[in-house]
């Protein structure tokens, strides 16, 4: 059949009306056409007389076969162009060894193969298919691999994002302790800039090898990800090419995709280690402001019961008949301290035992007195509480975190600085402190909370004040 590509005619030219194959020691009969050798020899064999042309039926003698060499030259250079426009073209259809097109393909060696090939003593018991056939089997089995493989990836790419979340989390943490420690420590820079130091050293350190931990994996991570997208790249175009380029190491291709497993990260706590505690020397330092507070008996709660010495405060049984004057709280179980505050630094401790519940801090003496009232900055209360098992800042309820039960509790009000901190005296840890701009008189304050069927009877102490106290600044 005529084509309009001259390489393709060429290959009609010399390829063999009976096998369709390139001729193979061209020889031509009487009537001018041209065959093998060995195929017109077969197509003739047990005939003793005169015989016919397999292609114009014209009868010629059988034996007046005559080498066709220029024939076999143009075959030769037929077989060069046909490789070099297969190569040119990206493809290697053609059998290197026999200048065959590469029809089959041999499942033990895993390469294509031509027809001689697979008659060859290298393939002849190994068992093969048609290359198409082949190609399409392969190619179903790459597109099987890639949905593991895109799986894999998007696990991977979900625990990346996930510790590069803790990541930010982590150093928000560390951010936010770091300005509390400063804060602390700025109260009292003079006598504590060593130990100050020291513990943001430790917790930079803790920082650094656990930023270095999590980055790790976020590596790792990135290192799994970009691997599983050069392989799932690599499988996309594996489909994508000609079938002798699909199947060649494709065996191999699919091991390496069906071998990735995915590694998980090292489990990295972001809980912050309970180191950053306050030293004996900063209780004494905080102890130099130590005040002597009073219960004022006029703001307690009726049902609240006062010692003597005004030290100690209970929730009592039953609702006293007290006045009911303008200072008193009439509502929920409070009390203040008869002591208020215009400036200066006052520090006092509380013993609250194993109480399940009670309130400590500062408010304004103007806070109301009568009715309900909502504990909270905006309202003029700086407290915590113990409440449910937690701990809180009453500040939109922030939960501290707290890992020694505080059986005492220290508070710290310094007026011109707009501080009122609080501190587990039991382990010498800062709890938490209220930032704020302060204005008219503070009373400390005070609430045992309920009872709850008598478990929670205790009540609240002032503690003493140590002996050196009296550094009191201000009003």
């Amino acid at each position: 059949m005529a084509t309009d590509n001259p390489v393709e005619s060429l290959q009609e030219e010399a390829t063999c009306p009976i096998c369709l194959e390139y001729f193979k020691d061209p020889v031509i009969i009487d009537c001018g056409h041209n065959f093998c050798r060995a195929c017109i020899a077969q197509c003739w064999e047990g005939s003793n007389t005169d015989v016919s042309c397999p292609q114009c039926r014209e009868t010629v003698q059988q034996g007046n076969l005559r080498p066709n060499r220029k024939l076999a030259n143009v075959v030769e250079i037929a077989k060069r162009l046909s490789l070099q426009a297969a190569k040119g073209a990206g493809e290697e259809r053609v059998c290197g060894e026999h200048q065959e097109t590469l029809k089959l393909f041999c499942e033990e060696d895993q390469t294509s193969v031509c027809v001689v090939c697979h008659l060859s003593r290298a393939h002849r018991d190994h068992r093969v298919i048609p290359i198409k056939e082949a190609a399409q089997e392969y190619e179903e089995k790459l597109q099987g691999a890639l949905g593991p493989l895109r799986k894999e990836l998007e696990e991977a790419l979900a625990l990346m994002s996930r510790e590069e979340k803790k990541t930010t989390e982590w150093q928000g943490k560390v951010k936010n302790r770091r300005e509390m420690i400063a804060g602390e420590f700025n109260k009292l820079h003079t006598l504590l800039r060593e130990e100050e130091q020291l513990l943001l050293q430790s917790l930079e350190e803790e920082e650094r090898e656990t930023l270095q931990r999590l980055r790790e994996n976020v590596t790792k991570l990135s290192q799994q990800s970009s691997s599983l997208q050069q392989l799932i790249a690599e499988l996309k175009e594996k489909c994508q090419q000609p079938v002798v380029e699909l199947l060649k190491d494709v065996k191999s291709t699919l091991s390496r995709s069906e071998n990735v497993k995915l590694q998980e990260p090292e489990a990295v706590s972001t809980d912050l280690k309970n180191v950053y505690k306050i030293s004996l020397d900063m209780r004494e330092a905080l102890q130099r402001f130590g005040v002597d507070v009073t219960l004022d008996p006029d703001t307690a709660h009726p049902k609240l019961v006062l010692s003597e010495d005004r030290k100690c405060v209970r929730l009592g049984d039953t609702r006293q008949d007290l006045p009911d004057n303008p200072e008193r709280f009439d509502t929920y179980v409070f009390v203040l301290g008869a002591e208020g505050f215009v400036g200066g630094r006052r520090y006092w401790e509380v013993e609250v035992g194993d109480k399940t519940e009670w309130i400590l801090g500062v408010c304004r003496e103007s806070v109301i007195r009568k009715g309900q009232v909502t504990l909270s900055p905006v309202n003029g209360f700086w407290v915590m509480w113990l409440r449910d098992g937690g701990y809180e800042a009453l500040t939109s309820a922030t939960p501290l975190p707290v890992s020694v039960r505080p059986s005492r509790v220290g508070i710290f009000l310094d007026y011109e600085a707009g501080e009122v901190s609080f501190y587990n005296v039991t382990d010498r840890s800062h709890l938490f402190t209220f930032t704020d701009t302060f204005s008219g008189k503070l009373h400390p304050y005070f609430s045992p909370g309920l009872n709850a069927g008598g478990t929670n009877a205790a009540p609240l102490i002032i503690c003493p004040v140590p002996a050196q106290a009296g550094g009191n600044l201000g009003p």
